[in-house]
């Protein structure tokens, strides 16, 4: 056998030792890092092809695994914007310098702008409800914007939909034709009245008059006005026409809505959106006109009270006037190897060859973890194992060690043959 070979190969050991302990230093080190993955050193033999009659000592060479796909355990937090994904996937996030890449590390906080920013300074990125219902870009990051939760601004959020549940008399007396709310004369006639609130684009209250009227043993017509175009001291008539006429048939059997009946009617509310309000639960039984639930959605202008996000990642605003608005969904992104990954500055990792690209979509869906607000992902250092790892890397490399050591011996007595 070589002695430089022998020395060759005892450095190569020791190496391979220093690199394993280099990992274990830094799965200690961060044993309490949200979202840490725990790295470690595989070896593997080099083999130098051998004469007959000799053996030619190789080495050993050292790849380092980190375990990306191995969760570790949920701890939950009194922040909202904490934020874990139980199961698979990763949150994308950009960098200060505007790159996206990935990570588990979810301890979100907002920062003087709105945007939720994690301990390592990246945002959270997500698909914005602007444009209406938003759709995962499924093969990049395209259409992702910083999650924001503006808190110093008013925001109005107009009416689109609503409910009106009510009993409409079946002992009411039929209404003339000639006298029908929607024919909008000074001697209109109904059977029952209400009104909602509906709010326009900037959030100014409409009131709405919506009146009930027989028109035969089992049918209904509905109107709606504008109250403020109503007559002084009256309602009819009005200043306009009504903004929509529907009518209901009910089944005679059962006083439910006929199976041909229209279920709701829809409206422009003035200054404001399409507002279609649901008549499904209307019934005619023998019994007074009743109002069971009655509601439009929409908000007045106020500021944002709290965040709330769901398991599927949507982001909503909960505003002081118990108004709530969908602003942001998170997706959830996934390669087809996590654990090749690059792992980057920051807990962050990035895409490689051997990953596979990223594929984007919605939490809890396709394989997909869900999102746990209010919790983060702990490291999974096992520190009992870590420090069983460092000791028995401590004595290989002490082993190692001897073997240069012995070497190094041997070609001392070599070289002093001479002597």
């Amino acid at each position: 056998m070589s002695l430089y070979g022998m020395m060759r190969t005892g450095v190569s050991g020791m190496n391979a030792q220093a690199n394993r302990l280099g990992a274990v230093a830094d799965n200690i080190a961060n044993s309490s890092t949200t979202g840490y993955k725990r790295s470690s050193a595989e070896f593997s033999s080099l083999i130098i092809p051998t004469v007959t009659g000799n053996y030619t000592s190789g080495g050993v060479t050292t790849t380092i695994r980190t375990a990306i796909s191995q969760q570790g355990d949920l701890r939950y937090t009194t922040s909202g914007s904490d934020l874990a994904i139980n199961g698979a996937g990763f949150f994308v996030v950009q960098s200060p310098g505007g790159a996206p890449v990935l990570t588990r590390a979810g301890s979100f906080v907002p920062d003087a702008q709105g945007r939720l920013i994690n301990a390592a300074g990246f945002q959270l990125m997500g698909y914005s409800f602007a444009n209406g219902d938003p759709a995962a870009v499924a093969n990049g990051f395209g259409g992702l914007v910083p999650v924001t939760i503006a808190q110093n601004e008013l925001v109005a959020v107009p009416s689109k939909n609503g409910v009106f549940t009510a009993n409409l008399p079946a002992g009411a007396t039929p209404v003339a034709a000639g006298d029908l709310p929607s024919l909008n004369a000074a001697t209109a006639s109904y059977t029952a009245k209400s009104s909602l609130v509906a709010y326009n684009n900037l959030g100014g209250e409409v009131i709405l008059d919506v009146y009930y009227t027989k028109t035969g043993p089992t049918t209904w017509e509905v109107a709606i006005y504008n109250q403020a175009d109503a007559a002084p001291d009256t309602s009819f008539p009005y200043g306009a026409a009504a903004l929509q006429v529907q009518t209901l048939t009910f089944d005679p059997t059962n006083g439910k809505l006929d199976p041909a009946s229209a279920t709701d009617i829809t409206l422009t509310v003035p200054g404001g959106q399409s507002l279609t309000i649901d008549l499904s639960k209307m019934t005619q039984l023998d019994k007074s006109y009743t109002v069971i639930d009655a509601k439009n959605d929409g908000a007045a202008p106020s500021g944002i009270d709290g965040v709330e996000i769901s398991e599927d990642g949507v982001v909503y605003a909960r505003y002081e006037n118990g108004a709530v608005k969908a602003l942001f969904r998170i997706p959830v992104a996934d390669v087809a190897s996590p654990d090749l990954l690059q792992v980057l500055p920051g807990n962050v990792f990035a895409t490689t060859a051997g990953s596979g690209t990223v594929q984007m979509g919605w939490a809890n869906d396709s394989g997909r973890g869900k999102i746990v607000a209010g919790a983060l992902e702990n490291s999974n250092v096992d520190i009992a194992q870590e420090l069983t790892d460092m000791i028995e890397s401590q004595r290989s490399y002490t082993a190692n060690s001897k073997v240069f050591q012995t070497g190094a011996d041997l070609m001392d007595i070599l070289v002093n043959l001479k002597r």
